[in-house]
Parts: structure tokens; sequence; C-alpha cells
């Protein structure tokens, strides 16, 4: 590449030398700063880079640190916008979520990592452990959540193919592949899948769907319907109610539990529950509302023998017919 050829992107190859090769710990002086430019066809005058200098501060954000160590001035880039430590964190959400495949997983750690240095990077990288993770299998969630959000900024209802998992590992189409109309009021992440709630107008009620099951999504030139019954639905409430987001008939159940296993109600339903003495030592209860379901049957059996359903009777009978059918199994 010959010399100069770049000269009107010196600041922008400037900006990614100082952003990839320094950061608190590491430097450039200025003769490897020209030569680093020079690896771009780049040529300079020391007092042009000065000047650069100052245009990444005060235009860019990007501040520019002067360093003497012994004879030598070194050059680094400041305070960037993400800490390691904060980068740390995006690559363990990254990490643990089921709804990003991994493939997908690996391309957007490796863009993360371009936001520091790569010293610091080199460090992230003995954290990077995706393969073998429980991940989705439908690559095409990542685009499903960029359709959903512009459905819904667009006002429109949606049509999708809703699915399901069979033992060949291959997502059916449920109806004989009819489409679901629906209209579409947010998006919320539980128990690590990504869910749409929406409007149906069907059953004129608010409904939940698993993004990963949903394909062939398109925008409708039509309005949504459900505003009224969605700014009185409270999605945080609607996920703490429904256990691994499962329907059922909501009660106001009563739990007794150890003392020591408050942890695990205040996790589940939060901090604001009411709790209270119940029978037996250092025993307490408590009264949630609850989508009475097989699966919220299932976490209760899985806290152990001391965690107990008081009430109502109609939920208690249930817990019964649940551990009866459950214990049958073993007994054939």
């Amino acid at each position: 590449m010959a010399k100069g050829n770049n000269s009107k992107l010196k600041l922008s190859y400037l900006t990614r030398i100082m952003l990839e090769k320094t950061d608190d710990e590491h430097g450039l002086t200025l003769p490897q700063i020209l030569e680093e430019l020079e690896r771009y066809g780049v040529t300079a005058e020391r007092k042009s880079i000065y000047a650069d200098f100052e245009d990444m501060t005060e235009k860019l954000g990007i501040e520019i640190i002067k360093e003497k160590v012994g004879r030598e001035t070194y050059y680094h880039v400041g305070a960037r916008e993400f800490e390691v430590a904060e980068i740390k964190l995006l690559i363990d959400a990254i990490q643990s979520s089921k709804f990003i495949t991994e493939k997908k997983s690996n391309e957007l750690i490796k863009k993360v990592k371009g936001l520091v240095s790569r010293y610091q990077a080199a460090q992230l990288q003995r954290q990077v452990y995706v393969h073998g993770r429980i991940k989705t299998m439908n690559e095409s969630i990542y685009y499903n959540v960029d359709t959903l959000h512009a459905a819904i900024a667009k006002n429109s209802k949606i049509k999708f193919q809703y699915c399901n998992w069979y033992t060949n590992k291959e997502l059916v189409p449920l109806h004989n592949g009819d489409f679901f109309t629906v209209s579409p009021w947010a998006l919320t992440w539980d128990d690590e899948n990504y869910y749409l709630v929406a409007f149906d107008e069907y059953s004129q009620s608010m409904k939940h769907y698993r993004v990963d099951k949903m394909v062939k999504i398109s925008i409708l030139d039509e309005r949504r319907n459900g505003k009224e019954l969605f700014e009185e639905f409270d999605t945080a409430a609607y996920s703490t109610v429904n256990f691994g987001m499962f329907h059922g008939d909501v009660n106001k159940v009563h739990i007794s539990f150890p003392n020591y296993m408050v942890g695990v109600f205040i996790d589940r339903f939060g901090k604001d529950i009411s709790i209270y003495p119940a029978e037996g030592k250092d025993r307490s209860r408590i009264a949630v509302d609850v989508a009475v379901s097989k699966q919220f049957f299932g976490w209760i059996a899985s806290l152990g023998r001391w965690v107990k359903i008081e009430g109502p009777e109609e939920v208690v009978s249930q817990m019964k017919e649940f551990a009866d059918k459950l214990a049958a199994v073993y007994q054939e």
C-alpha cells in the first residue's frame, strides 16, 4: 500500500489504533504510533498527531492521556465507555442466555470484546465458555425479537405459525400450520426464555408465546387491539404468578415452610410478600397469587416434605392428587 494514500482516513485509523492497542496499563510512544499508521498506508507529522489527539478528546469523547516513563513519553486511551468489569457482566449474560444460540453467542461476544483493548480482551478470553451450554436451536429468534419490537413500535398486529419440538429435534407447526393473528404488546424474559405477551381476539384475553417457537412472523397492516386490557396488565406480576409461564386458574395460595427457606420464596415472589408465623417451631407462612398448574405443584414438590400448601382446600386436594399420581409411577 503506497504511503499517504489513506491520509484522509488518518483520524479514523489513529482512533482504531489507540482503542485497540492502548489502555491504562499499555501505551504507545509517538514513533510507535507513526509506525502503526504506516501499516495503514498513512504518513503523518508529529504535530498533526497532537492535533488529532485533541480532536479525539473534544469531538469523539475519547480521552488521550500522556504519561512520562523514564525518558519515554507514552500515550494511551483513558476512561472508556465500558469498564472491563462491565464487559465481563455482558459476556456472562450472553453466555447464560439459553435463548441465544451458540453461534450467535460467539458473534456477540466477539463484538463486545471490541469495546476494550486487545490486552483487556485477552483477559476476558479465559472466561468465554459457550460450547456445550444448553442453547436454543432456533437461530431465527435473534431476528424474531427485532421483528416483534418493530410491530409493537408500529402499533400493528402480527401473524405467525406456532410450533412445538418433536422427537426428531425439529420444530413442527401446531394446528396443521394454521397462522395465529394477535396484537403484540410486550416482550418479557422469564426462566431464561423470551416470551411475547399479546392480545388474542378470539379469547379476548392476554396470552403469551415463546419467541423461539414462533416462525414465519409477519407484520400486518392492521392496528393492534387490546390496549385497555394491556394498560391494566402487570407483566412482572404475570411472570411471577405463572410458573414456567404455564397457564392455570389464579388462586390465593397459602404455603407454610421452615424459616430458613424464606429466601426461596422471596426469590420467587419478591420482597413485598407478607410473611406470618405458622404452626410449628421456626415456621412461617405466606399467601400469594398463583396460577395453579402441574408446574406449580412440581415446584412445591421439589422443595421437599417440609414445605406444605395449607389452602385453599381445592388446591390442597389437587396437590394430593398430583403427589399420588407421581408416587404411583415409581410403585409400578
